[in-house]
């Protein structure tokens, strides 16, 4: 699986449309949307050309089409009428990786779908298990099944062998009950063409996808790793931020190399209207071709994280968007995304 910062063809999204789901956010959600994708596609102001990726949106109905065509109206987005729960499709779209073969040769690109099963059967949507197969056919791509439960979230790879995850997650028994650590991490690694599993323990306070990666820590480069720290007492995730830290800290990746951790603020307590506390994160950004989308929450960090990533990025212009209407939904830029990488056999990557 090649790292996000690779050269992408194209980025999967799906159209927010579910007025069940997302009831009176549901407007401010698709303004987050537009604004995303209006970042990842880039238009030159001089030319009006397209400097990022294609768009590749999934809309539900015949509405939804209708609304998302007038919404991406310019973006050149491409529409799939497709059925799906919910748009997370960091967890429900395929993962796509090069094709290797026996003799080491590369072929295309190969679509990767894993068993799914609503974050641990909490959030089972109609649709969702069949939205990677649906992609994988719209894609052109041959289908490679996997026989184990994996959300695209709950893992990072840095293109080099190494896969970053979380004991909460890959090892909680709402997953994968029957398997054990060692059958886990052998299934990861075959998975991905990896040959090294760094694990955190767990993730962010009231996280429904039990600890993903994703909204923790990110691989920015090769031995690289980006989390967060806390600046206030009151961040409910001090601790754990703290810990996560350390543990990356100690870890080396499938090379050798002692991991390099760079730290940015975290939001600190981000609530919902009614109090509770949200899984806030500006690590769950989205690496587009020539930009990097930051969520941001109306918060006093805002700015300063946004800063701090711009500096790790800077071969990319770095975009804070206004996440925390989406982040009612569970996830920020990352978890609703899902890079098409450009093959290696086209000679874009080395």
């Amino acid at each position: 699986m090649p790292a996000e910062w690779a050269p992408h063809d194209a980025v999967w999204l799906a159209w927010p449309s579910h007025e069940h789901l997302w009831q009176e956010s549901l407007p401010a959600v698709q303004e987050a949307f537009v604004s995303l994708c209006r970042a990842i596609v880039d238009i030159d102001p001089a030319t009006g050309a397209r400097r990022g990726e294609a768009l590749r949106v999934l809309v539900p109905t015949a509405q939804a089409r209708e609304d998302a065509a007038r919404a991406l109206a310019g973006l050149g987005a491409t529409l799939y009428d497709v059925p799906f729960g919910d748009i997370w499709l960091r967890d429900t779209a395929p993962i796509f990786m090069d094709e290797i073969h026996a003799d080491g040769a590369l072929g295309g690109l190969v679509s990767a779908r894993f068993r799914f099963n609503g974050w641990g059967e909490k959030y089972v949507l109609p649709h969702d298990a069949d939205v990677s197969k649906n992609i994988a056919a719209h894609a052109g791509l041959a289908e490679r099944v996997e026989d184990f439960i994996l959300e695209g979230g709950a893992i990072e790879v840095d293109g080099e062998g190494t896969v970053l995850t979380t004991e909460q997650c890959l090892l909680n028994p709402n997953r994968n009950p029957s398997l054990s650590r060692d059958e886990i991490e052998a299934k990861v690694k075959a998975a991905f063409g990896a040959s090294k599993v760094l694990w955190v323990k767990e993730g962010l306070l009231n996280d429904h996808t039990d600890g993903h990666i994703d909204t923790i820590a990110r691989f920015v480069a090769p031995g690289v790793v980006v989390a967060m720290h806390s600046e206030s007492e009151s961040d409910p995730n001090a601790a754990v931020l703290a810990s996560i830290v350390a543990e990356l800290r100690a870890m080396t990746d499938a090379k050798g190399r002692p991991l390099t951790v760079i730290t940015v603020p975290s939001p600190g307590r981000v609530e919902d209207e009614d109090g509770e506390v949200m899984p806030a994160s500006y690590v769950n950004f989205y690496i587009a071709n020539t930009t990097v989308i930051v969520p941001t929450y109306g918060v006093e960090a805002d700015a300063r994280a946004v800063e701090a990533i711009g500096r790790i990025f800077t071969g990319r212009t770095t975009i804070g968007v206004r996440a925390k209407e989406v982040l009612e939904g569970g996830g920020a830029f990352h978890c609703i995304s899902q890079q098409q990488p450009t093959p290696a056999n086209k000679g874009a990557r080395t």
